[in-house]
């Protein structure tokens, strides 16, 4: 195990509870208003949570009776034999009274079923399957909001009996900026005056994508517009960096972080001090969100109404197309019905510059205040 150390001490003698989730990032990034929540307002019980490696150092500034576990569930504990082997190291070094399930698949329920032969507590998350059918399937779709993800996380600590209150605001505590240091490994500190904007253009599945040729234009438009703009462009290795470190080449202003591998920690540092990040339903949605930074979302195959939007999101802050198609999926990973993703082609550059300029206006008014 790959562990980021935290006070484990527990002066009163209360419980400890062990929490896990091995997922997507912004599966994971969605736990932190929750789990720091919860930690403050039980600063006399200890939470450790269990994650993938790669994600452990998004939990920055966290509570002191938060623990953070990277475990490789899918080299180091493979199998029924090697999440026995997780329960019990985990037992052993933090001997936990309950095991709250964020994750609900084989894998975690395996887990569960390990603590519960140990008699420890297990609470786990109800994902809300039959709503999520509900609002995607084609004919007579049920038009409601589900809960959102970090409210079914809240309800798995309710049912141990710890209800949440958030006391979260952001990962630098609300008006604190990130040291400059932590991200100048990338660029250097902002200049007075210059207009910092992050995009974020790629997602997992096609079906959340806004089509690269218009994003494009989109940069372009920000590049062009009066005023010292900067634009920083986050993603993925392969193709994606191709493309980014391509119109970082081409637009003046423009930094690619795509493959770069900077690392969470100097990336939400960044995004930190950005005037406010453009991105799709995707990861980089709920770490901006997270770090504190205004967040316009493009919507497409997915829609707001399935529990996904970032921390604290304004619904004028989403750009979608009112189809009646839409959602047809919970992650955008199924084929467009109609075959042309309309609900993404559709959308015009020039009224995502249109949404952005006026965000911008209104961040300019709020720090003038």
């Amino acid at each position: 195990m790959q562990k980021n150390n935290a006070p484990t001490s527990n002066t009163l003698g209360l419980i400890t509870v062990l929490a896990a989730r091995f997922s997507a990032i912004g599966d994971v990034a969605m736990t932190v208003p929750v789990l720091y929540s919860v930690a403050r307002c039980y600063p006399d019980v200890r939470f450790v949570f269990v994650t993938r490696p790669s994600m452990t150092s998004i939990f920055i500034n966290r509570p002191d009776n938060l623990v953070v576990v990277g475990a490789d569930v899918k080299t180091d504990y493979v199998g029924p034999g090697g999440l026995r082997r997780l329960i019990s190291e985990l037992k052993k070094e933090y001997d936990f009274d309950a095991f709250a399930d964020l994750h609900d698949v084989i894998r975690t329920r395996i887990m569960g079923f390990f603590c519960r032969l140990q008699r420890t507590r297990v609470s786990r998350i109800n994902k809300g399957r039959q709503g999520r059918k509900a609002l995607t399937r084609v004919r007579n779709k049920i038009m409601l909001p589900l809960l959102s993800s970090r409210a079914r996380y809240r309800e798995v600590f309710h049912r141990l009996g710890l209800p949440v209150d958030y006391r979260f605001d952001g990962l630098y505590d609300g008006h604190a900026m990130a040291p400059a240091d932590d991200f100048a490994c990338i660029c250097r500190p902002r200049p007075n005056g210059e207009r910092w904007i992050g995009i974020a253009p790629f997602a997992a599945h096609k079906g959340k994508i806004y089509p690269p040729e218009k994003m494009e234009e989109v940069v372009k438009g920000i590049c062009e517009s009066p005023g010292a703009t900067r634009v920083f462009l986050f993603g993925g290795g392969g193709d994606e960096a191709e493309i980014l470190n391509g119109w970082a080449g081409k637009y003046s202003g423009v930094t690619s972080l795509a493959g770069k591998r900077y690392g969470f920690a100097a990336e939400l540092a960044l995004m930190n001090h950005l005037d406010l990040m453009l991105s799709m339903d995707s990861s980089n949605m709920h770490l901006a969100a997270i770090a504190g930074t205004r967040t316009i979302t493009i919507w497409g195959a997915t829609h707001p109404y399935c529990g996904f939007m970032g921390w604290r999101q304004s619904d004028t802050d989403c750009i979608q197309l009112p189809m009646s198609c839409r959602p047809c999926s919970v992650f955008g990973n199924k084929p467009c019905l109609r075959g042309d993703y309309l609900c993404l082609n559709a959308i015009r550059p020039a009224e995502i510059l249109k949404v952005i300029s006026g965000a911008h206006t209104e961040i300019t008014e709020e720090k003038t205040k």
